[in-house]
């Protein structure tokens, strides 16, 4: 069982963290973080990290790698996962990856597809252009990708047209088909469940999380990272919660209202992640309700990768 990579996904405050957890402590693993945003050092309450007596329970990996002042993309993720998987393998351990980022998750198991690597001059020129015009350039140019990309989320807008520009194909063409192979990280046995839960308590799940991360400091936590360059790292900047405190901090609405808002697009960041691992990838579902505890689900899985 130890040879096994276990790839265990959900939306955001399924319970994904405890789960693997109780599952590594069962089979003896450790954790490698498939989350793109616990890369970064100091955002930590907004990304909902691992605490410090969860560390020490048990060793996770890939979290904290990065300054804020620093990149970040998913072929560096897959170098590092890669290197990770390895090390906890030859102590004789489980490597369990554990996240959201969909993008990852796919880099990891199909390899990165054929996108071209960022061009500095085009993003620049891109990045300084209004939100509108960019989103009506991709509707004309690639209504596939239009309907179903984040339009509140620049980083992605320029970087689907960076790609068009650069290559005069559609970004959604170019994405669609990723590579037919195992594993990019490992030939061997591989096992993919996605937790999730009924919509009302998901939704619940995510309100209370919301609280407590505003309760633990998000706003103050937030202010500590503006300074320390947050600003400057437009991927880190659109990380959900930190997005909109930054607007807060900046006048643009009240805190009561910032803490709804944080809610609602938490609850529809959640759908688009189920939206996605539905569409990529076999995985086993397994479907968490309240009374569920984190230990049951990781009997269920010790049981299944015993199989």
């Amino acid at each position: 069982m130890h040879e096994r990579l276990v790839f265990l996904a959900g939306p955001t405050a399924v319970g994904k963290s405890a789960v693997a957890i109780a599952l590594a402590e069962q089979v003896g693993g450790e954790i490698i973080s498939v989350d793109s945003m616990q890369v970064y050092r100091g955002l930590d309450i907004g990304t909902a990290k691992p605490s410090a007596g969860e560390r020490r329970r048990v060793p996770h990996h890939l979290i904290d790698v990065v300054e804020l002042t620093e990149s970040f993309d998913a072929a560096r993720f897959v170098g590092l996962a890669r290197e990770a998987a390895s090390q906890i393998q030859a102590r004789g351990r489980v490597p369990i990856f554990c996240g959201g980022t969909g993008l990852y998750f796919q880099a990891c198991l199909a390899g990165l597809g054929q996108t071209p690597p960022a061009n500095p001059a085009l993003r620049a020129e891109l990045e300084a252009a209004p939100l509108a015009e960019l989103l009506r350039e991709l509707a004309a140019r690639d209504p596939a990708t239009f309907t179903r990309i984040d339009r509140r989320n620049p980083r992605r807008l320029v970087r689907a047209l960076e790609v068009i520009r650069l290559t005069g194909q559609p970004f959604s063409a170019q994405r669609a088909p990723w590579p037919a192979q195992p594993s990019t990280l490992n030939p061997q046995p591989s096992t993919h469940f996605l937790l999730s839960r009924a919509p009302a308590d998901l939704g619940a799940r995510i309100d209370a999380r919301v609280d407590a991360m505003f309760a633990r400091g998000l706003v103050a936590e937030t202010e500590r990272l503006l300074a320390g360059g947050l600003a400057q790292n437009r991927t880190a900047l659109q990380a959900l919660g930190y997005r909109q405190v930054v607007e807060h901090l900046r006048g643009q609405r009240s805190l009561a209202d910032t803490v709804a808002l944080v809610k609602q697009r938490t609850r529809q960041f959640a759908k688009r992640q189920l939206t996605w691992f539905r569409h990529h990838g076999q995985w086993e579902r397994i479907e968490l309700t309240p009374d569920t505890t984190p230990d049951e689900v990781a009997d269920r899985l010790a049981h299944a990768l015993a199989e």
